[in-house]
């Protein structure tokens, strides 16, 4: 009998399956299969650890919080003059200057609009990019072209990219988290595609409400685990079938069959994440948890366990 090789930087998850009787359904194999998308060593070293991106579909315009555009406010009520793509509706309208007032703040002299007095205090933080423009008059072509840099579906996202490149650094959660606040942008699912990257890389989607769970869709239905682990063994049976027959090479396979152990351990590790107890009155209010604002309640619980999922290793 030869002897396995416990390196799991040796050995394939395939290589696995077809050795182990219950394939990756065996408990005892867990921590051997769960660092397949973890970290490897750059070529050089990040600044950035993490990544978050605040995508407020429908949000304030740049002209109205970070961008002044004067000529838009002389010009306010007239015809628009430069030329411009049409909509779907064929109707460009007028020229609407922003209703708010602009003041430079901090060393860098970044104008602010008065909408956010508490974030001007913080500008010479922030990073203002004004040379980014989209081609793009319509939604959902525009939430593509942001989310993977193509206005078609089908192109990993921004979010798949930083799970490719960096890996993860736990074994417990995803790489790439989308904590959804109860509406997606236009085009769904697709803006946090993997596209042609393994399917390990595509967005797990957390829903975020005041009452709900966060991952509704892992809880095991099986009133036991020794239920749950039958049917684990049952599809690992088949799996392993499934891939002796189709041979090497096959990323959908091995995407699904750490879908499946990610799913398996989430069952244990998202409730803790998503349980707010532990933190500090004071940190609730900083972030407005306890809001009379339904919308405000709800984003704070999205800012914060976007906040508690970097801590655990989310990139």
């Amino acid at each position: 009998m030869s002897q396995l090789r416990h390196d799991s930087s040796l050995l394939t998850r395939r290589e696995l399956l077809q050795r182990s009787r219950f394939g990756f359904g065996a408990l005892a194999l867990a921590g051997m299969l769960s660092d397949t998308a973890k970290a490897s060593t750059p070529h050089i070293a990040p600044k950035a650890k993490r990544i978050v991106m605040l995508f407020m579909d429908g949000g304030v315009s740049q002209v109205d919080s970070f961008d002044p555009k004067p000529r838009l406010t002389a010009e306010h009520g007239q015809p628009f003059k430069m030329k411009i793509e049409t909509t779907q509706f064929e109707n460009n309208g007028s020229t609407f200057g922003s209703p708010f007032t602009f003041k430079q703040y901090g060393d860098s002299g970044i104008p602010v609009s008065n909408m956010f007095p508490l974030i001007a205090q913080h500008v010479d933080d922030l990073c203002v990019i004004r040379s980014m423009q989209s081609p793009f008059a319509e939604h959902a072509q525009a939430c593509y072209m942001l989310h993977t840099g193509h206005q078609l579906q089908g192109r990993p996202s921004l979010g798949a990219w930083a799970s490719y490149g960096l890996g993860s650094e736990s074994a417990n959660l995803p790489s790439f988290v989308v904590v959804n606040g109860g509406q997606l942008p236009l085009g769904g699912i697709a803006n946090y595609s993997s596209g042609f990257l393994p399917a390990v890389h595509e967005a797990s989607l957390f829903h975020v409400g005041l009452n709900t769970p966060v991952v509704d869709n892992i809880q095991p239905d099986e009133p036991k685990p020794g239920l749950q682990f039958n049917k684990l063994r049952f599809i690992a049976d088949n799996d392993r079938d499934f891939a002796s027959r189709v041979g090497s090479g096959e990323d959908q396979i091995e995407s699904a069959i750490r879908n499946y152990e990610l799913a398996f351990a989430m069952q244990r590790s998202v409730p803790e994440v998503a349980d707010f107890k532990d933190e500090t009155p004071e940190t609730l209010e900083a972030y407005g948890f306890n809001s009379s604002n339904a919308f405000e309640a709800r984003y704070a619980r999205q800012c914060l366990l976007a906040r508690r999922l970097l801590e655990r290793g989310v990139r």
